[in-house]
């Protein structure tokens, strides 16, 4: 099964932000997203539905194992090909935006050609 990209980005965005802050809560999500707090909402409630979250009394975030491979797994990509774009001259900001873009887009094969290529820098 295909994931949609956004849902990729709310699972990787919940492990940076309990990374970041030591938990993830939907406010949280919503400001470092910039989507509405309806939208968080209804996307947490599809990834809770599907096992990929878990929700506390308190509003925090856990990923559950399958949600932190995908996490895992595209925070991985987005790192990498951050530190590749930099590689070629590109500011931190704009390797940034690049990498969430090309992160869920790129074949694997391509991807561990770069990752292989950072790697022996």
């Amino acid at each position: 099964m295909k994931m949609q990209k956004s849902a990729e980005d709310y699972l990787e965005k919940i492990l940076m932000l309990r990374e970041k802050k030591g938990y993830a809560r939907s406010v949280d999500i919503a400001g470092e997203l910039n989507v509405t707090k309806p939208s968080v909402s209804f996307a947490m409630k599809r990834l809770r539905e599907n096992g990929y979250i878990s929700v506390d009394q308190d509003g925090l975030i856990e990923l559950t194992d399958i949600g932190m491979g995908i996490a895992s797994r595209m925070y991985e990509r987005h790192r990498t090909l951050s530190e590749f774009l930099k590689t070629l001259g590109v500011d931190s900001q704009t390797a940034a935006e690049d990498a969430c873009r090309l992160e869920h887009d790129i074949s694997e094969k391509t991807f561990e050609a770069i990752r292989s290529y950072i790697s022996q820098r």
